[in-house]
């Protein structure tokens, strides 16, 4: 069976979602658990959540995950080690993944991305940023990315793509929304698809 670490930093909606969707199944017919959530917040929401579906959580701060030079930290290296994990899926996790973490997980982290990338990613560009960003220039379309994670910040290859028309009169809420539900409906499902060509 596979072995899944979500990575976040905030409410975790995604991250309930994720772990809802991988550990509801009886053991011994799943494919794949979510075994730890990793957070960079001791306040974020995420940690509650994960406790309420009886999943550990650890904090790591960005100090402990990597060091002035950008090498790995020891702790996420043994951490990840000591849980077996095959899998990270990225959940509105805001710092930047170490390279040497992307050099041990090639091809096995995935991030979700509010925007049909390569448009509006990048180093800051995160949440309500985004919808403010695709509203302000008038874009026609929307939606999400789920790709592989490399060492530039949202760039590595595209899994998935779903997008929708944004209407005239569309708000930061009603934008927020529609993206909520795209992500709540299609990263569980790409990420198991993915984990079955592995």
């Amino acid at each position: 069976m596979y072995r899944i670490a979500v990575f976040a930093s905030g409410s975790g909606t995604n991250a309930e979602n994720l772990i809802r969707h991988f550990n509801s199944r009886p053991e011994n017919t799943a494919r794949a658990r979510v075994e730890i959530v990793v957070c960079n917040k001791e306040n974020a929401y995420v940690l509650t959540r994960a406790k309420n579906l009886g999943v550990p959580s650890i904090v790591m701060k960005k100090s402990q995950l990597c060091l002035e030079d950008d090498s790995l930290h020891p702790n996420i290296v043994e951490l990840m080690k000591e849980m077996k994990i095959d899998l990270i899926l990225l959940a509105g996790y805001l710092l930047k993944i170490p390279k040497e973490l992307i050099a041990r997980f090639p091809d096995r982290i995935i991030n979700l991305h509010p925007s049909l990338l390569p448009k509006y990613g990048g180093k800051g560009m995160y949440g309500e940023r985004v919808h403010k960003a695709v509203l302000e220039n008038k874009e026609k379309y929307s939606g999400i990315t789920l790709h592989l994670v490399d060492e530039e910040m949202d760039h590595g290859k595209i899994l998935f793509q779903s997008s929708f028309a944004i209407s005239d009169d569309e708000t930061l809420e009603s934008l927020e929304q529609k993206i909520h539900i795209r992500e709540q409906a299609d990263y569980p499902r790409i990420a198991e698809a993915y984990l079955n060509t592995l």
